[in-house]
C-alpha cells in the first residue's frame, strides 16, 4: 500500500537567486531535496515545472523586499502559496545558510509555527498599485508645496502667511504670474478669488517681495512638476474608477460613513477587498490593520499597550477618516470623541475613534449592510452620577455648602 506524502517547498528569496528545498515526509521519516534557481521569468517557469514534478502542493517563502512578487505571480496558478514575515523566521546569529533558511521555512510551516501574511488576488493587487501610487503622488505635491513656500520666503514674499493653500485657485494664479516675472502688486491682487478678496491689505503687504532670476526659474520648474503630477493623478483617478466600476454599490455604502469620501472609499476597497473575506471578525481585522491596543506582557505584567505596526496604508487612512468624522456635527463618532477626550488626549481619542470606524467598515463590507447614523449618544446616567459625586467631594473639601445652592437653583427653575 502506497503511503501518502505531504510535500512542502520552502524558498529563500533573493534578488538574483532562489534557494529551494522540498520537504518530503513519510511515516515520520523526512527527506529533503534542494536546488537553486534564478529569478528571471524563464527560471521561474522552470521552478514551477520542477516543483510540479516533485509533487509539491504548498510553497512557503519570505516577503523579502519586492523580490518575492515575481515568484508569487509565477507560482500562484499552480500551488498553494504562503508568505511569511522575514522577522518571524530569522535564523540564529552565525547560523544563516540559504538552503537551511528554506528548509526552516518548510519545517516551521509544517509544524504550524508560522503566521501567514494576507496577499489579495490579482485584481485587488492591481487596485492597490493604483491607489498607493495616487497617495505617493499626492505626497510629492505636498513636498513641492513646502519647497515653494521656502523659495518664496527667500524672496521676501509672505504669500503663505495669508493664503492657506498656495496651490489653490488664487494662490496658483499668483504663483504663475510671479514665475513669469510679474512683480506688480496690483496685478497679483487681481487674481484673488472668493473670501481672499477680503484680505486685500494683508495680501498687498505680503506680496511686496521679489524673486531674482534664479528663484523664478526654480519656481517655474516646481509649478511644471505640479502640473505633471496633477495630470498623472487625473489618469490614476480614471484608471481606479474603471477598475472598480463593478463595485459602485460597495463604494456608495462606504461613502455613507462620516469622513469617508470617494477617494478614501476606493483606498479602503483596494486594501480590504469588496467583502473583507480574509478577516473572519472585526477584531481580527482591527488587529491586522494595527489600530487596536497591543500587548507586551511578561511574568503577568503588561509593559506596553502600544499598537502593532499593521498595515501602514490603512492606519494612515483610518486616522485621517477619524479626524474628519469627529469634525462632522451630529455624528456618533463626534460624540464618542468628545466623551473620550475628557479622559485621554485628543490624539488618543481620535485613535480610538479610528478603531471603532475600522470595525464599522468591516461590518459594512463583510455583512453587506448600509451605514445608519445613530447620532451622538446621550450621557450615561452612571457616568453623570460618578461625576456629581466627584464634584460634591471637591466642594466639600472647599467647605462649600452645595445643598443650599441646589435648593436655590431648583426654586428658581421650578
Amino acid at each position: 500500500m502506497e503511503t501518502e506524502y505531504r510535500y512542502i517547498a520552502g524558498i529563500d528569496v533573493h534578488k538574483k537567486m532562489l534557494a529551494v528545498v522540498v520537504r518530503r515526509e513519510q511515516n515520520g521519516a523526512l527527506e529533503y531535496e534542494q536546488r537553486k534557481f534564478g529569478t528571471t521569468q524563464n527560471e521561474i517557469v522552470a521552478l514551477a515545472a520542477w516543483l510540479q514534478h516533485q509533487r509539491v502542493g504548498e510553497v512557503v517563502m519570505e516577503s523579502t523586499a519586492q523580490y518575492w512578487r515575481p515568484v508569487w505571480s509565477g507560482l500562484e496558478r499552480h500551488f498553494q502559496l504562503h508568505l511569511c514575515n522575514p522577522l518571524k523566521v530569522r535564523a540564529p546569529q552565525g547560523r544563516k545558510r540559504d538552503y537551511r533558511d528554506a528548509q526552516r521555512l518548510a519545517d516551521r510551516w509544517r509544524a504550524g509555527d508560522l503566521e501567514e501574511s494576507f496577499i489579495p488576488g490579482v485584481a485587488q493587487r492591481s487596485w492597490r498599485s493604483l491607489t498607493r501610487m495616487r497617495v505617493h503622488l499626492k505626497r510629492k505635491i505636498g513636498v513641492i508645496r513646502n519647497q515653494v513656500e521656502g523659495l518664496l520666503e527667500q524672496g521676501g514674499i509672505k504669500l503663505t502667511s495669508v493664503v492657506s493653500d498656495p496651490f489653490g485657485v488664487s494662490g496658483w494664479a499668483m504663483l504663475k504670474l510671479i514665475a513669469k516675472g510679474h512683480s506688480n502688486v496690483g496685478d497679483l491682487l487681481a487674481q484673488a478669488r472668493g473670501k481672499l478678496r477680503r484680505k486685500t491689505e494683508q495680501l498687498e503687504e505680503a506680496l511686496v517681495g521679489k524673486l531674482d532670476d534664479v528663484l523664478r526659474l526654480l519656481l517655474k520648474q516646481y509649478l511644471e512638476q505640479v502640473e505633471l503630477l496633477r495630470a498623472h493623478l487625473s489618469q490614476l483617478d480614471a484608471a481606479v474608477a474603471e477598475a472598480m466600476k463593478e463595485h459602485v454599490a460597495v463604494l456608495h455604502r462606504l461613502t455613507q460613513v462620516p469622513g469617508v469620501d470617494l477617494s478614501a472609499a476606493q483606498e479602503l476597497l483596494a486594501e480590504i477587498g469588496p467583502g473583507a473575506a480574509a478577516f473572519p471578525s472585526a477584531d481580527q481585522f482591527a488587529s491586522w490593520v494595527g489600530i487596536c491596543p497591543g500587548s507586551k506582557e511578561s511574568a503577568g505584567v503588561c509593559y506596553s499597550n502600544r499598537s502593532a505596526k499593521g498595515n501602514r496604508y490603512l492606519r494612515r487612512l483610518l486616522c485621517q477618516i477619524a479626524w474628519a468624522a469627529v469634525r462632522t456635527k451630529g455624528t456618533f463618532f463626534g460624540g464618542l470623541f468628545a466623551r473620550l477626550q475628557s479622559r485621554i488626549t485628543a490624539k488618543g481619542a481620535a485613535w480610538a475613534v479610528a478603531h471603532r470606524i475600522g470595525k464599522v467598515i468591516w461590518l459594512l463590507l463583510h455583512e453587506g449592510v448600509d451605514y445608519r447614523e445613530m447620532g451622538p449618544l446621550p450621557p450615561n446616567p452612571k457616568t453623570l452620577q460618578r461625576k456629581l459625586k466627584r464634584l460634591l467631594e471637591q466642594f466639600g473639601k472647599l467647605n462649600i455648602d452645595v445643598t443650599s445652592l441646589i435648593q436655590e437653583f431648583a426654586a428658581q427653575h421650578a
